[in-house]
């Protein structure tokens, strides 16, 4: 009970990191390359985790190797994709479509397991895609392509979720983070080699300060917490603490960036945060406990 306590307030702490680094991250890109600035990041990550768990990079073996390879690919992908999407959005308006992932998870998991969805799912669902419509869609309903990148993103973050929640129950993942970590930087080295607009030493020093930022807190901190956590919570319910993400990402972004906070991304993502308590609550449970207090009076 205290261990998960404990977890769920560092990873609202990790949540309050993240939705910051959507702001650092844009300021840190500007014109430079997303991969550079991803390669740096995971590098850096890398580093950093190797030293912290070194006694189980000590005894990490092919098995871990191949896993942490596993669970590379997803959580590569939605990084780069939503970090991609910040050259062409706000990043207030990136954070609130990325919270999508919460919603995302019981839906891929109906197609992949074939389980049966409850109605307050579909009703998430339906709530969750009218405030993405509403932040999204502009005039003449077209969206923007940042949005459409972000989009991607929240599906590849629901992916590594469920990829995390599968192999924690099977394994300690502390022995896959840093293979992870470093497949993820492979992945942004290869990016960057093929990108025309890499360039490999930035002299802005906000790029710098991003790097270290993103891969101190947003990256090593968050995801080593998310991955123990994942051994006592279901990925659900670690998607849903990571609703305060959009928060923090709105109030980094009006302090740092001075971004205005629309009526749309006000009210589409209060919808959005709707659907995601919808999709969590146990209405039965509650019902029950109402009852039973209500008989105690």
């Amino acid at each position: 009970m205290k261990n998960r306590q404990l977890l769920l307030g560092l990873l609202i702490l990790g949540t309050a990191f993240w939705g910051i680094s959507y702001s650092v991250t844009k300021v840190a890109i500007g014109n430079y390359s997303p991969a550079v600035f991803l390669f740096y990041r995971f590098l850096l990550a890398v580093i950093v985790l190797s030293i912290i768990f070194w006694k189980y990079v000590k005894k990490t073996n092919l098995e871990y190797i191949k896993t942490g390879a596993i669970l590379a690919v997803p959580m590569f992908l939605g990084i780069h994709l939503q970090t991609v999407g910040l050259k062409y959005t706000d990043a207030s308006q990136c954070s609130f479509i990325a919270g999508l992932c919460v919603i995302i998870i019981p839906l891929l998991k109906l197609a992949i397991y074939r389980t049966s969805t409850p109605l307050k799912i579909w009703v998430a669902a339906l709530t969750a895609l009218t405030g993405l419509f509403i932040i999204a869609v502009k005039d003449k309903f077209t969206i923007n392509l940042g949005d459409l990148y972000t989009i991607e993103g929240a599906f590849g973050f629901a992916v590594y979720l469920i990829a995390v929640e599968k192999h924690s129950a099977l394994k300690n993942l502390l022995y896959c983070i840093v293979p992870m970590f470093a497949f993820c930087t492979l992945f942004t080295f290869v990016l960057a080699l093929i990108d025309n607009q890499s360039d490999w030493f930035p002299e802005r020093d906000t790029f710098w300060m991003g790097v270290i930022y993103c891969a101190l807190f947003s990256t090593a901190f968050m995801y080593t917490v998310s991955n123990i956590s994942q051994r006592y919570l279901s990925a659900e319910r670690v998607a849903v603490i990571y609703l305060f993400e959009p928060v923090f990402g709105a109030i980094g972004a009006f302090f740092i960036l001075g971004e205005n906070l629309s009526w749309r991304l006000l009210f589409g993502g209060s919808l959005i945060f709707a659907a995601t308590i919808i999709s969590e609550v146990n209405f039965k449970n509650t019902k029950l406990r109402l009852a039973f207090k209500k008989n105690t009076i």
